[in-house]
């Protein structure tokens, strides 16, 4: 890995150079997925992820078109929702995208001025500022469309003591299995149809104030079959980041070629979540079932001392313990992070999970692109998907 690709721009304090925020974010609130059975989905997360029981909707609370379950591990918040009638507009989406994500919600402290800004810069509107109450106080709720049918939801929540949002109730399970150490979402990546991240960086530029801190090409990422295009978009304190990916041409199929092939269109391509401590992270999900991509080569490994000696960073893990496992070392100025993907976690090749650790390191692993994406491709050729048709 050159210096050269991971030296873009972390500054995001001097990008903005003192620039008011008109969209000040506090965090994401929650993560809403859409998936064709929500309570063994639910099981499947906390059994293999280590989630718990949180909160819970449907026909008990009064929801009579949709039943949501909501899982909770530290600082995330899963919503896992369902279609209770042939009817639910909720169908649609999961006929045509699988399950997947539908919203990513965000913690803003006034959401009628976020959907106001949003708005008047361009958004679609998806919800218009609604009021939701019940015994524990009010949320207020505004949402707006992002790329494909994603959409972003602003949670104001400062007069609510509940325990999710109203018209949910607390989840009580007899099933409590020990957490796994997920900590936040560290960044959510979207994928985006040919020719269209420009266009997707301008409107996260225009319409929600974020800056395009960090860039990459096809001639940074790719493989001897194929290659895609990103670039990472902030929002002004940096707690939201949201890259973004589009193919670009290649020998044979993309992964995000392979992933607009199956969604059937642009949506979530993986939520990546924070730990403190990566090996026993991903050792208890390994133990539970969980599926990661095959580890990299030997050579790989014997690369890593180097390419941290390049930044005069020293690896404090044992580095035949992350070779077992399959995690990833890559390493910027501020220090280095270890990374691993999951396989899809649904039977369509889109949506999964990326485990980081950051050690001092504010990059996205450019160094481990290479081995990520033929390891990602090892995974197309067995599907049959590798070789464009």
């Amino acid at each position: 890995m050159s210096k050269k690709i991971e030296s873009v721009n972390y500054g995001l304090e001097k990008i903005f150079d003192g620039a008011q925020d008109f969209l000040p974010l506090l965090g994401t609130d929650y993560v809403e997925l859409y998936v064709g059975n929500a309570k063994q989905a639910a099981h499947f997360y906390k059994s293999a992820f280590g989630f718990q029981s949180l909160a819970y909707k449907g026909l008990e609370t009064g929801s009579k078109d949709t039943v949501s379950y909501v899982l909770v591990q530290d600082k995330i918040r899963l919503v896992l929702t369902s279609p209770l009638n042939s009817k639910s507009k909720v169908n649609d989406h999961i006929v045509k995208h699988g399950d997947g994500v539908k919203v990513i919600a965000l913690w803003v402290e006034d959401a009628r001025a976020a959907y106001e800004e949003t708005t008047k810069r361009g958004a679609k509107s998806f919800l218009e500022p609604t009021v939701e109450k019940d015994e524990n106080g009010e949320v207020v709720k505004a949402g707006i469309y992002t790329y494909g049918e994603t959409v972003h939801m602003f949670v104001e929540r400062k007069n609510f003591k509940g325990t999710f949002l109203p018209g949910y109730k607390i989840w009580e399970s007899d099933f409590k299995p020990e957490p796994v150490g997920l900590k936040f979402i560290d960044h959510m990546v979207g994928n985006v149809g040919w020719n269209e991240m420009n266009t997707w960086v301008k409107w996260y530029e225009d319409v929600m104030g974020f800056v395009n801190f960090l860039s990459f090409d096809d001639k940074q990422i790719h493989t001897e079959y194929s290659a895609l295009m990103s670039k990472v978009m902030s929002n002004g304190n940096g707690r939201i980041k949201f890259p973004i990916n589009e193919p670009a041409e290649g020998v044979k199929k993309s992964q995000i070629e392979e992933y607009l092939d199956f969604y059937e269109g642009p949506g979530v391509q993986h939520i990546a979540v924070s730990t403190d401590d990566i090996i026993k992270t991903v050792s208890d999900l390994r133990a539970r079932g969980v599926e990661f991509l095959s580890v990299p080569p030997d050579e790989y490994y014997r690369a890593v001392p180097g390419r941290l000696e390049e930044f005069s960073h020293e690896l404090r893990e044992d580095l035949e313990r992350l070779k077992s496992l399959g995690i990833m070392v890559d390493a910027d100025e501020e220090g280095y992070l270890l990374q691993i993907f999951t396989k899809p976690v649904q039977d369509r090749p889109t949506l999964f999970f990326e485990i980081i650790q950051r050690m001092g390191a504010k990059g996205f692993g450019a160094g481990n692109f290479k081995a990520l994406f033929e390891s990602i491709e090892r995974e197309q050729a067995l599907r049959g998907t590798l070789d464009k048709s």
